[in-house]
């Protein structure tokens, strides 16, 4: 039976529980979408820090690939500052994109040049091309949560400190 008490609107997609006053967003799965291909477009492959606020939320969570503990969004700021020194050219590819609720996946490209130190190993000057993959969890218009993994051992191949495998 139909229960008035919780009805879905259509437009600018908004449940309601009881009453207007109780309304709240629902999870947009393009919008979700969108926000992610921006993060990558306007902070990551430019570097401009002066808009993580707008994408990143206050209580930002990060899980980085062999990192002990999730980094905070000032973590965050840290690690990418440090990328950005190693990779200042870099730019990032959106190949696919895929969201459900409030979660969107995302497989990348990065292309850059190693002119910075990154982990203990000098700027080399290598071009590199890596791939990689990002998990998003979104609320509220603004990243919570990311998971990130990326093609490390390509990369480490890509400038020249481990070998690449036999022909």
């Amino acid at each position: 039976m139909f229960d008035r008490r919780s009805i879905l609107i259509s437009g600018p997609a908004l449940a309601l529980a009881g009453s207007p006053a109780t309304a709240r967003a629902v999870n947009d799965p393009e919008a979700n979408k969108a926000l992610i291909r921006r993060f990558f477009e306007e902070v990551w492959s430019t570097g401009d820090l002066s808009r993580r606020d707008d994408f990143l939320a206050a209580e930002y969570r990060g899980h980085i690939a062999g990192a002990a503990t999730p980094i905070d969004r000032d973590g965050w700021t840290a690690w990418f500052q440090g990328f950005r020194t190693a990779f200042p050219d870099a730019g990032f590819t959106v190949e696919d994109m895929i969201a459900e609720g409030d979660r969107v996946a995302a497989r990348l490209t990065m292309r850059g040049t190693h002119l910075g130190p990154l982990n203990g190993v000098p700027a080399t000057g290598r071009a590199v091309v890596v791939s990689g993959m990002s998990l998003e969890r979104v609320a509220d218009g603004r990243i919570v949560e990311g998971w990130n993994e990326n093609d490390a051992l390509g990369l480490l191949q890509q400038l020249g400190v481990i070998p690449p495998p036999p022909a």
